[in-house]
């Protein structure tokens, strides 16, 4: 352990941190401080590692052995040695091979057998008193040719996993690189610049000092020389492959590395500053004030974290499984929860309120008054067609007579049937209202999900119920559809033919009403053929009104692009280039056109409108319905063989076959009278139907829900067992605890260490002619020591002038200018005046002496004592002595 106790005590702390939020699946969410190594195959990463724990556990051979990153978190302990694999809680391995067969056996878990890769970590944690508290990440390494089963981007792949970690700014980055390859052409120290430019999360290690070519060494790279780095370089000698295959031990491997250094002409002057014992310890330090640097915004995180999860943790706390009187309690307040959150759903209000799409009682709302009056209008007959049913109609009832009078069956019997489409939208719009009942019941049900028979039960019970009600609702409309069949009221006040004054009131307002147009619609839609090239298609934002149809460059609807009129316009989708599309590449697509004329507008036959999915067309083919642009309906047998296909218009045949006057003015008396019938009929629809849907569905269930769902839980199950917790929530239960815990216990220890400990300042910003501060002092590197300052406080007597100095003595000459001294303190005669204290926290004692004739001045360098606590003012600065 270094002198830093209390900072080192986090290390374990935000170990605790990271497995807790590893286990949850969340390891990403905060950027935990840790030491990440980096390097190319071969380059000894693993080595470097197995080094710093004193043991052979990582998996070694050819070719990529490290396939998901290992994150290594050493524990120092004053007794035993194993270690633990957070995969298998409670399992120690005291064998270290084991360990290593483990971390095979789950890497090959998760990747196979043949050199795939992963980016799911594994956690290891070691115990022993030959370690210091460390957390290292080792990285898959840097390979360029795929290998096996590798995919042919494997190279992208690595390097994507490696930036994932090392490019957070709480990350150390550990660049590995052989010192037997050239350091240019290292692709550790490559990726550590790409995120750390100025090198100040980046330590460097050379390996394999030992295997350099005779003659050559690197000496400027470990003195920071030639690319220098903010924290240095360390130099390392690890076992070689003959030492591995001979099972040698890493201590022994250790000291023969210490001897090596101290005996190499090179790096002799470094054996202080190289090996594995000064690269832990370098380790610890740097980890550990790299804590310090990032606790500020460490604890914000993790206050943040703990905020979120504090409602959550307390109703875990609160609840007790083995606790069988708590179930009933428990099990009413998830049915509470379940009835306030379905209301709130069909109500509206709340705190969770979808943003991206309509829900609830929102989209019922949509489906009621967007959606059903266009289906209604949906089975509407167009002019034509409704002429010919009538003409048909008045022939048949007359037979063989020709008639004098306008049948009042004819009327009858095109009402009726006109009725009788009106049941198949209201189905749907049941269907589709049952659809998102069933929609906001499962999101309800889903957060209890901790409960999984509980969670089946309500399931089933409101399932069922729903359906019933469903079934109830589709008798009631079938029930309204019958009643309007059985009898036609034509004594209606809405109605046309009442009266020859209701008749031309209601002719009058029909005029009036047709001149006033009414939004219905607006939104984005994409369109083909609007001045763009075939095949490719671009965004408008369309307006619907009554009467027309206008589409603009945006929503600010400034500059519009076409003003269409819609009096006469049908719609159709082509269902023959769906299929040949298939399901996954099928578009939305509406046809908007004119069936008498040979151009919509300009040159364009038809109009290409393209939804972005199937609800966004259903809600528009709904409008398109609102406005009176019906769906055009095939009708080839109603038109001359013989007409050829020249852009004329074709006569249809029940003009041919209905040329008597007579008729005609009978046809178009009906037609009045059953637009006129159906236009209530309709409008009693769009009002009753949704009135039938609320009354009894969606009321229905909500008050099953309140009232008798419980009764109905009692009656299936015991509420222990329907309370029974499933094992994963057990589980994420403890993790959530756990997390908690660890997040609470890590803030309590980041404020100790923030106001309790101190940390070694970081190196100072290097040149390229720089040397690394850790280096041996070079006899001019006093020459730049900032002077003492003045009047600072001297420990009386420390030095005397016939002391032996323990430092280097540096000489300069006596300043040539002479000057008077003042009177000298109180002090023994033979010591001279004291300089100031400097700022480094030294005591400076000068030295006289002569030198050919000449006084010369030395001073001797040592560390200064604490200053005393005494008031007294200093002694001003004597003259220097001629």
């Amino acid at each position: 352990m270094t002198g830093n106790a209390g900072m080192e005590a986090l290390i374990p702390i935000v170990n605790k941190v990271q497995d807790a939020f590893t286990q949850v699946g969340m390891n990403g969410m905060i950027d935990l401080p840790q030491i990440a190594v980096v390097g190319g195959q071969s380059a000894g990463k693993s080595s470097v590692l197995e080094n710093c724990v004193g043991k052979d556990f990582l998996p070694r051979g050819s070719g990529i052995v490290t396939r998901r990153p290992l994150i290594l978190q050493l524990n120092f302990i004053e007794r035993g040695e194993w270690g633990e694999f957070l995969h298998a809680k409670g399992k120690k391995f005291t064998d270290f091979d084991e360990i290593r067969k483990e971390i095979e056996a789950e890497t090959d878990r998760m990747t196979g057998h043949n050199k795939g890769i992963s980016d799911v970590p594994i956690n290891l944690r070691i115990f022993s008193p030959h370690v210091l508290n460390l957390t290292l990440i080792d990285l898959p390494g840097i390979t360029k040719v795929p290998v096996g089963d590798q995919p042919p981007d494997i190279e992208f792949q690595i390097r994507g996993m490696i930036m994932q970690f090392i490019s957070k700014p709480s990350c150390l980055i550990l660049a590995v690189t052989p010192a037997n390859s050239d350091l240019a052409n290292s692709d550790a120290l490559k990726l550590a610049k790409e995120v750390d430019p100025d090198g100040i999360r980046t330590i460097g290690v050379l390996t394999k000092l030992d295997l350099m070519d005779q003659g050559t060494d690197a000496r400027d790279i470990l003195e920071n020389k030639i690319l220098p780095l903010r924290r240095g370089y360390i130099g390392i000698v690890n076992r070689s492959q003959r030492d591995i295959d001979g099972k040698k031990d890493i201590r022994a491997a250790q000291e023969a590395e210490r001897k090596y250094f101290m005996t190499h002409p090179s790096y002799r002057h470094l054996a202080d500053r190289a090996g594995t014992k000064f690269l832990q310890k370098t380790l610890n330090q740097q980890l550990t004030n790299h804590i310090r640097e990032v606790i500020p915004g460490l604890r914000k995180k993790l206050e943040e974290q703990l905020s979120s999860m504090e409602s959550e943790v307390r109703e875990f706390r609160n609840f007790k499984s083995s606790d069988a009187s708590s179930k009933p309690r428990a099990m009413m307040q998830m049915v509470n929860r379940v009835t306030h959150d379905f209301e709130e759903a069909i109500q509206g209000g709340g705190n969770n309120v979808d943003t991206k799409k309509l829900s609830g009682g929102a989209k019922i709302n949509q489906i009621f008054h967007g959606r059903f009056p266009g289906y209604l209008n949906e089975g509407r007959l167009d002019e034509s067609e409704l002429r010919k049913e009538i003409g048909f109609a008045i022939k048949n009832i007359h037979g063989v007579r020709s008639g004098l009078f306008t049948p009042d069956a004819a009327f009858e019997m095109t009402v009726k049937r006109q009725i009788e489409t009106l049941s198949d939208p209201s189905m749907k719009c049941i269907q589709q209202v049952q659809t998102e009942l069933n929609v906001v019941l499962q999101s309800c049900i889903d957060r209890i999900k901790n409960y999984p028979k509980l969670q089946y039960e309500i399931d089933s019970l409101v399932s069922t119920f729903l359906r019933e009600c469903e079934q109830n609702c589709k008798d009631q409309i079938n029930q309204l559809v019958a009643a309007e069949l059985a009898y036609i009221n034509t004594n209606h006040d809405d109605f046309i033919g009442f009266t020859s004054q209701a008749k031309s009131e209601s002719v009058k307002d029909s005029q009036t009403s047709g001149q006033e147009s009414q939004l219905i619609k607006k939104g984005w839609l994409s369109t083909t053929n609007v001045g763009l090239t075939k095949g490719l298609s671009k965004e408008y934002w369309f307006v619907l009104y009554t009467d027309a149809l206008a589409w603009f460059k945006d929503e600010s609807e400034r500059d519009q692009k076409y003003y269409l009129n819609i009096d006469g316009l049908k719609m159709k989708q082509d269902e023959e280039e769906e299929e040949k599309s298939g399901f996954f590449h099928r578009k939305h697509k509406i046809y908007i056109f004119h069936p008498n004329t040979r151009y919509l507008f300009r040159e364009y036959r038809e109009l290409t409108l393209i939804a972005k999915d199937e609800e966004e067309l259903e809600d528009w083919r709904a409008s398109f319905l609102r406005a009176g642009i019906y769906t055009h309906r095939s009708h080839d047998q109603n038109f001359n063989s013989d007409d050829e296909d020249d852009g004329t218009i074709k006569t249809p045949v029940f003009e041919k076959i209905f040329d008597d006057p007579q008729l005609e003015r009978q046809v178009e008396i009906i037609r009045t009278y059953v637009n006129s019938y159906m236009n209530i009929v309709r409008k009693t629809f769009r009002d009753i139907v949704p009135k039938h849907i609320m009354c009894l569905m969606v009321l229905k269930v909500k008050e099953f829900i309140e009232a008798e769902l419980m009764p109905s839980l009692y009656s299936v199950g015991d509420p222990s067992d329907l309370m029974e917790e499933s094992e994963d929530e057990v589980r994420r239960r403890d993790e959530l605890i756990g997390m908690y815990e660890a997040c609470k216990g890590a803030i309590k220890a980041i404020s100790e260490v923030s106001s309790k400990t101190t940390s070694t300042p970081l190196p100072a910003p290097v040149v390229n002619n720089s040397i690394n501060s850790n280096s041996s002092p070079s006899p001019n590197m006093n020459s730049h020591r900032k002077p003492p300052e003045p009047n600072v406080p001297q420990r009386p007597g420390s030095m005397r002038t016939n002391d032996v100095p323990s430092r280097t003595v540096v000489n300069r000459p006596a300043p040539s200018v002479s000057r008077s001294a003042p009177p000298l303190p109180s002090k023994p005669t033979n010591a001279l005046p004291l300089p100031p204290k400097p700022s480094i926290g030294l005591n400076v004692t000068p030295k006289l002496g002569f030198n050919d004739g000449k006084p010369n001045i030395g001073f001797d360098v040592r560390p200064a004592p604490a200053p005393p606590s005494s008031g007294r003012r200093p002694p001003s600065r004597p003259a220097r002595p001629n």
